[in-house]
């Protein structure tokens, strides 16, 4: 990839030393990779956008403008399914660059053992197969606008976009479109022991409007908690997307699927429970989960109210219709309706709790999102084998899960508003739409694990 960076008061030509194909844009597929070269020119305006991504991701690229005549093997292509392994106290994460992907988080249960809460495929290569067939967004990063768009279609500034619909016969446009950000080789910018950040590209491949550069940053640490100073081990995500040239849509997610007694048993309905104290609204959806613009409050729907904690089976046990026509569970998004101290986008304190009673393991989420989308698995249908390194641990379990069945997980997305850019009236455009003088969209979580 060739860009122009603005140096001093002309131009001079650089050569980008873009670490991954990402910044080719290359496409994996069943069929192989689709690659193509195009030329950047970065202004001043842009590059100063760039910066402040490098800023708040709190990341140095390497060389990210060099002169041409500099060669390094940043440039080669990167292979999207090499496995980046992450180690801190007490818990290992696996990444891949398709998607930015996590493959596999290891957390201590409450007998020291180390158990996989992470779902997905021990083959990173079957992800690939997985999106050519279940597409099931097993652990990625989902963007350049995460959930649903209605009719694939948006307006900005006047002028309306339509974008690649890939749901429902065409009603909508999912997750960013039929090529999202987790079909895309992310470049691996910097890897540690402890911490990976992936970098993206995006010249509005599917449609959007203008150029956005996302950097997501995952690291792990332990800190000391509770009365004996306990390691409680963490893993932050922290997603910064730029606008370089004009104003876009931007709603990042991480679409991990959890399941906390790590397939110890067939589902998570009657070991599992759930408690989002400040997710007292949520988004009202139709027949085929569209927001219709209107706000409900969960205490007219109890099967949706997790202020106070609830086993996941007793709440879904009668949710049907929430989640859609002839759906019974949970795919709904929650706001976060923090205490008005706190401020809208405060990450001080978890707004979710998800614990086992099997394995005593307890995750604690964080976040500046105002919103959070919940799916308890109602669409898998037990046809896609739990990992055989974690059938392997529950070797002797006469109740563990040999596939992902029916509510056997729980996706948990920190986002804002779903389709909130067709719905002015909710006033969340400062949320959504960003631009080269708004400053980066910024998504930050942190997932907390200890026992009990």
């Amino acid at each position: 990839m060739n860009v122009t960076c603005p140096r001093n008061s002309g131009s001079t030509r650089y050569k980008l030393l873009s670490c991954a194909a990402s910044h080719t844009s290359q496409i994996y597929s069943a069929a192989g990779s689709y690659t193509w070269q195009f030329v950047l020119v970065i202004t001043a305006k842009m590059w100063s956008a760039i910066t402040q991504v490098l800023l708040a991701s709190s990341v140095v690229l390497p060389a990210l403008c060099q002169n041409s005549s500099t060669t390094s093997n940043l440039t080669a292509p990167v292979n999207p399914f090499t496995v980046y392994t992450l180690t801190a106290e007490n818990i290992t994460a696996k990444f891949i660059p398709y998607g930015a992907r996590l493959t596999s988080l290891l957390v201590q249960d409450r007998d020291g053992n180390y158990q996989d809460v992470a779902v997905g495929y021990d083959d990173p290569t079957r992800y690939l197969r997985d999106t050519e067939t279940n597409h099931t967004y097993f652990g990625p990063v989902v963007g350049r606008y995460a959930n649903r768009i209605k009719n694939s279609t948006f307006t900005l500034n006047g002028q309306t976009y339509h974008i690649p619909a890939n749901e429902h016969a065409g009603a909508d446009t999912l997750h960013g479109g039929t090529v999202g950000y987790d079909q895309r080789n992310w470049t691996v910018v910097t890897a540690s022991e402890s911490s990976i950040t992936f970098s993206l590209l995006d010249t509005g491949f599917q449609g959007f409007p203008g150029t956005v550069l996302t950097t997501a940053t995952f690291s792990l640490s332990s800190y000391p908690s509770g009365p004996q100073g306990q390691m409680r081990p963490r893993l932050t995500s922290n997603m910064v997307s730029s606008a370089l040239d004009q104003e876009t849509p931007i709603m990042l997610a991480n679409h991990i699927y959890w399941n906390l007694n790590a397939f110890k048993r067939s589902t998570i309905l009657n070991d599992t429970t759930l408690w989002m104290p400040y997710a007292d609204r949520y988004i009202l959806i139709d027949s085929i989960e569209i927001p219709t613009g209107a706000l409900g409050s969960v205490s007219d729907l109890p099967n949706l109210d997790f202020t106070t904690p609830k086993l996941v089976g007793n709440a879904i046990s009668n949710a049907t219709g929430v989640c859609g026509a002839g759906c019974t569970g949970v795919d709904n998004a929650f706001i976060l309706d923090r205490p008005a101290n706190a401020g809208p986008t405060s990450s001080n304190y978890p707004v979710l709790s998800l614990w086992s009673d099997t394995t005593g393991i307890q995750m604690d989420v964080s976040t500046n999102q105002q919103g959070l989308q919940i799916y308890t698995c109602n669409g898998q249908n037990g046809t896609i084998p739990v990992k055989q390194s974690q059938q392997q641990r529950n070797n002797g379990t006469s109740d563990a899960a040999k596939f992902v069945n029916k509510y056997g997980c729980m996706v948990i997305e920190t986002q804002a508003w779903i389709d909130g850019i067709n719905h002015p009236e909710w006033g969340v455009n400062d949320y959504e739409i960003f631009g080269p003088t708004t400053g980066p969209a910024i998504n930050y979580a942190t997932y907390d694990f200890s026992t009990f």
